[in-house]
């Protein structure tokens, strides 16, 4: 592995985040359902009560990644940490840079005292699968998604 840094996010990070969420979206095959704005990025994630948190990863001074989460409650499991993206670029990939920071938000996830952590991957996204099948995860099948859009 390549010299890295590891990073909070910063509200003058807005553009990277966002930039890597576009290049996911474009992974996702779904460029087009990517409506939130930097605008959205300000207000929910750096004022007053943030929504959620993000982590940066580099390669020397080189954007290689992100791991964005936020956390919900269970009424059946209390408070779990959701992991709403984790993303490295496909030129970082290969380097263990997932793995620092699906490392680092498993420790954020018991250092916040949170009951477990979920999210989502896509059942043709292989690569991801077998990444996240190391870590001994439970793959549920039965529930559907379900969203409205307002």
């Amino acid at each position: 592995m390549d010299k890295y840094v590891l990073r909070k996010a910063e509200k003058s990070d807005i553009p990277l985040i966002f930039s890597l969420v576009k290049e996911l979206a474009i992974f996702e095959k779904a460029p087009h359902e990517v409506t939130a704005t930097e605008a959205d990025y300000v207000e929910n994630g750096f004022k007053g009560n943030p929504l959620f948190e993000c982590i940066l990863i580099f390669e020397g001074n080189q954007l290689a990644g992100f791991a964005l989460w936020y956390y919900r409650f269970s009424t059946w499991k209390g408070k779990r940490f959701y992991l709403e993206d984790l993303f490295i670029k496909d030129e970082y990939r290969g380097k263990g840079y997932g793995k620092v920071l699906m490392e680092a938000c498993i420790t954020e996830a018991k250092r916040t005292g949170s009951s477990g952590m979920m999210w989502q991957v896509l059942d043709w996204n292989t690569p991801a699968i077998t990444f996240y099948e190391r870590y001994g995860v439970r793959f549920d099948g039965e529930w559907i998604n379900v969203n409205l859009d307002l």
